[in-house]
């Protein structure tokens, strides 16, 4: 008896599945930056920065937190934009993993055609949506790649601008 035939359809989402496992490593392994800048900001030690940091229990309130600390640098107008940028480009790339992270995946009767279900709720005028779906795609794998090699480049942006203006490291 031959091993089953493995379907392109299957194939392309396991690459997605891959994709996926790698956007949450190189997300979490830039999230944790967040740390340098709030020890710079909040002008503290790295450690106080770290109870900070995992305090606040969503990535989104980190993100708002530096934000927040960026604006309180009137003085220094030039320090506040690069870091808004930074951050800026990492709500696109948390916008993306969330999408992932907190959907479900429904196939079809036979297994393939993978999509995702979105388990978010959207008020609008009068009524609500939910159960948004979008297929597993060529289009959304590459997505997918792209933010990886963009929060790879933040990554390595943030790593510089600590060097720059000598946050605690």
């Amino acid at each position: 008896m031959s091993a089953p035939e493995t379907s392109a359809k299957t194939t392309e989402f396991e690459t997605f599945l891959n994709l996926v496992g790698r956007l949450n490593y190189t997300w979490t392994n830039t999230e944790s930056l967040l740390i340098h800048m709030i020890a710079g900001l909040a002008g503290v030690t790295k450690e106080v920065a770290t109870v900070i940091f995992l305090t606040l229990n969503t990535s989104r309130a980190r993100l708002d937190l530096v934000e927040r600390l960026a604006k309180l640098k009137a003085d220094r107008p030039d320090l506040k934009d690069e870091i808004l940028s930074l951050t800026s480009a990492m709500q696109k790339a948390l916008k993306l993993k969330n999408k992932y992270n907190h959907c479900i995946y429904s196939f079809d009767n036979e297994g393939r055609n993978a999509s995702t279900v979105l388990m978010r709720i959207s008020d609008l005028k009068g009524r609500i949506e939910y159960g948004k779906t979008s297929p597993i795609n060529t289009r959304e794998i590459g997505l997918v790649k792209d933010t990886i090699l963009k929060t790879q480049t933040v990554n390595r942006k943030l790593w510089d601008f600590f060097e720059r203006h000598r946050f605690p490291v």
